[in-house]
C-alpha cells in the first residue's frame, strides 16, 4: 500500500481534526432542547464519525488508524496550549478571564474522559467498518455505516459521561444523557447518509481505490504500518 497521502485524504484529515477540537470545546456547554439534555458537542462531533466511515471505506483501517491517532495528538496539543493560556496572568483591564477559564480550563477528568472515549469509539467504528466490508464483500455500505457509528458512539458515550460527570450529575440523568447522545449522534449519521454515500462514491472514483483489509494487523499501536 502507498506510504503517501492524497489531497482528498489530507482534506478529510484536516476536517476530522477541526471537528474533534471544536467538539471538545463545545462539550463544555450542556443544552436543553425540549425534553432532551445533551452537550453542544453534538453539533459537530458526529461529523468525525462520518469522516471515519469514509476513510475506513475508501482507504482501509490502516489509514483510519493514522487519522485517529493524528486527531488524538492534535486534541492533546490543543489541551496543552489551553492549559498554558489559563495559567498565564490576565491583564488587569481584561474582564473575560472567568468565561475563558470555564471554556479552556478543562479539569483533568474531562480531558481523560474525552480522549479515552474518542479513542475507544473511533477505533471501534473503523474496526467494524473494516470487518463488515470484508464479510459483505463491499456491499451494504449504508448498513455498515449505521452499525459502526451506533457501536462507536455508544462506546464513546458510555466512557465519556461516567468518567467526566460521575458524581456531579444524578445517576438517572447521566444514564439518560448517555442514551440520548448515542441515539442522536447515530440519527445524525442516518440523516446525512445520502450525502455520505455520494462522497464515498466520488472519492473512490477520483482516487481509483477501494481497499479491503485482508491480512492486516488491527493493532492500534502499529503506527508505522500505514
Amino acid at each position: 500500500m502507498q506510504k503517501t497521502v492524497t489531497i482528498p485524504f489530507m482534506l478529510l484529515g484536516i476536517l476530522f481534526n477541526v471537528c474533534l477540537i471544536a467538539s471538545n470545546l463545545l462539550e463544555t456547554k450542556v443544552v436543553q432542547l425540549g425534553g432532551i439534555t445533551a452537550t453542544a458537542g453534538l453539533i459537530v462531533f458526529p461529523i468525525s464519525y462520518i469522516i471515519n466511515d469514509c476513510i475506513a471505506e475508501v482507504w482501509g483501517f490502516k489509514k483510519a488508524r493514522l487519522i485517529i491517532w493524528t486527531g488524538f495528538a492534535m486534541n492533546f496539543l490543543v489541551v496543552g496550549f489551553a492549559q498554558l493560556a489559563v495559567l498565564l496572568p490576565a491583564a488587569s483591564f481584561w474582564q473575560g478571564e472567568e468565561g475563558f477559564n470555564f471554556v479552556f480550563g478543562m479539569t483533568p477528568r474531562i480531558v481523560v474522559a474525552s480522549l479515552c472515549a474518542f479513542l475507544a469509539g473511533s477505533f471501534l467504528n473503523a474496526y467494524i467498518m473494516s470487518k463488515m466490508k470484508l464479510a459483505s464483500q463491499g456491499k451494504h455500505f449504508s448498513l455498515r455505516a449505521i452499525v459502526s457509528t451506533l457501536v462507536g458512539e455508544s462506546a464513546d458515550s458510555l466512557i465519556f459521561f461516567p468518567v467526566a460527570f460521575g458524581g456531579l450529575i444524578p445517576g438517572r440523568e447521566l444514564l439518560l444523557m448517555i442514551a440520548t447522545q448515542a441515539l442522536l449522534k447515530s440519527l445524525y449519521e442516518v440523516l446525512v447518509l445520502p450525502l455520505t454515500v455520494r462522497v464515498v462514491r466520488y472519492i473512490k472514483k477520483i482516487e481509483q481505490t477501494d481497499v479491503y483489509d485482508r491480512h492486516i494487523s488491527y493493532n492500534i499501536l502499529k503506527l508505522k504500518d500505514i
